[in-house]
């Protein structure tokens, strides 16, 4: 009897040794068995535990191909990565000009020795009193101010979701999140024994009907939705389509993880919490308003649950550190973090304007506040194929394989992440990779579409 796993080896060799190219085709199951003189399941086997490995993608009705990139490493649910680029457009964290020169001052008083003690020591998940009210100073939208007392803070805002997932779905439950969702929730619910439940969308975000319908095929747990300048879509939910949800997650008793990291920039936007303020856990945090090296996660939690999330984010290790919670109070009191809140809009805007200008005529989703961008790409080119081109000319961005809920759904689109490399380089790398997308696969790098080798493992 053929052993699957020894021709799944083989395979996996070719792809290492680049005989197997990222975006190609592997030949449809019945062929492959037919080759390799092996019955159909054992075919299936192989391929299932090519996908298990993370060396290819299986998309229903298009066939299998051969990812860009290995699979992340284990063990990072809570810490993001990117790839080494010369320009990287996978990593999204915004810097305003003259950043440094705003935050360093405010932290002069926390250097003094009886100061600095003190905020070396242990931080509580409810922080202090002054930083429960500003952070509720700073999270109030015209419409919504959080009540101080319903704030824990954890040290970023990956974090506050798990923390917030922990104390609400127990292993095994079902979470439905957007078919296209931030990656490391993948991950956190992967640890925490979670299963996710892509829900269909529109232009809107999430429907209450896809809700309705996955929660009468077996009752959800919990829904994580991202409303604000969704990631990576960046569409945002409009008013009546928030009171539809508030009223569905009402009156199916459902808890809401909301999270609103982006939300600062798109300031009119409500959270859902005004619609359903027991259910609804409101996420946000400072590393794109502030700077991810010293972040804050913050969790409004509805008043009934503070205990609870409280007791997940200590045994999770979630808490906050003092001295960031300090820094944040100081920063916030001070006026900082509405300058910087302010020069980031600007800045978002004129790089939504670079954006326009280099990629005017292809599909490209965004919004004018956004920091990224969806790009649905040109046929023939596919997801994985585009990046592993783009990273040929030293440009790295972000498959929608990231991004999907489903791997059998993967679309052919990438994300764009506009915040980190400066103007002229982010012009020079749009530049670029509108003509790769223009030139196609065969000019461009991998191919993509185009079987394997009849010769193949």
């Amino acid at each position: 009897m053929t052993d699957f796993r020894s021709i799944a080896d083989r395979i996996a060799d070719d792809i290492a040794a680049g005989r197997l190219r990222p975006g190609q085709r592997l030949p449809p199951q019945r062929w492959f068995a037919r080759r390799h003189r092996i019955a159909p399941s054992t075919a299936g086997r192989v391929y299932g535990e090519l996908v298990r490995r993370g060396l290819v993608v299986g998309e229903v009705g298009r066939g299998t191909f051969v990812r860009a990139a290995p699979p992340p490493a284990q063990g990072r649910a809570l810490v993001e990565t990117a790839t080494v680029a010369p320009v990287n457009l996978e990593l999204n964290y915004p810097s305003a000009p003259g950043q440094s020169e705003l935050l360093a001052p405010v932290l002069a008083p926390l250097l003094r020795p009886d100061v600095l003690a003190e905020a070396l020591g242990p931080g509580a998940a409810d922080g202090t009193p002054a930083a429960r009210e500003a952070a509720a100073r700073l999270l109030a939208v015209p419409g919504w101010r959080p009540e101080p007392d319903r704030f824990l803070f954890t040290g970023n805002a990956r974090q506050a979701i798990a923390a917030a997932l922990a104390s609400l779905v127990r292993p095994g439950g079902r979470v439905g999140v957007e078919e296209l969702t931030y990656p490391l929730v993948k991950e956190i619910a992967a640890r925490l024994g979670v299963v996710l439940v892509p829900l269909d969308g529109d232009a809107e975000g999430v429907r209450p009907d896809a809700i309705a319908a996955a929660h009468r095929t077996a009752p959800l747990s919990a829904l994580y939705l991202q409303p604000t300048l969704h990631n990576p879509t960046s569409s945002t939910t409009g008013e009546g389509r928030r009171r539809e949800l508030g009223l569905l997650a009402v009156g199916l008793g459902l808890p809401v993880v909301e999270d609103r990291i982006w939300s600062f920039l798109h300031p009119d936007a409500v959270p859902l919490a005004v619609h359903a303020p027991g259910l609804v856990h409101v996420v946000d945090g400072l590393s794109k308003r502030v700077a991810p090296g010293l972040a804050v996660g913050f969790l409004v939690v509805p008043e009934h649950r503070t205990r609870e999330v409280a007791a997940a984010v200590r045994s999770g290790g979630w808490s906050a550190g003092r001295f960031a919670v300090e820094a944040a109070v100081r920063w916030a009191r001070e006026g900082v973090v509405r300058q910087l809140v302010e020069r980031k809009r600007e800045d978002a805007a004129r790089r939504q304007a670079i954006l326009g200008e280099h990629l005017d005529g292809f599909a490209v989703r965004t919004d004018p506040h956004a920091y990224y961008a969806w790009w649905e790409l040109p046929a023939p080119w596919r997801a994985d194929a585009f990046t592993a081109a783009a990273a040929a000319h030293g440009i790295a961005v972000t498959p929608g394989t990231a991004f999907a809920v489903d791997p059998h759904r993967t679309p052919d689109a990438v994300r764009l992440g506009l915040a980190s490399p400066p103007e002229r380089e982010l012009a020079r790398a749009l530049r670029v990779l509108a003509g790769v997308a223009a030139g196609g696969p065969a000019a461009g790098g991998p191919g993509a579409g185009r079987p394997a080798a009849s010769g193949m493992g």
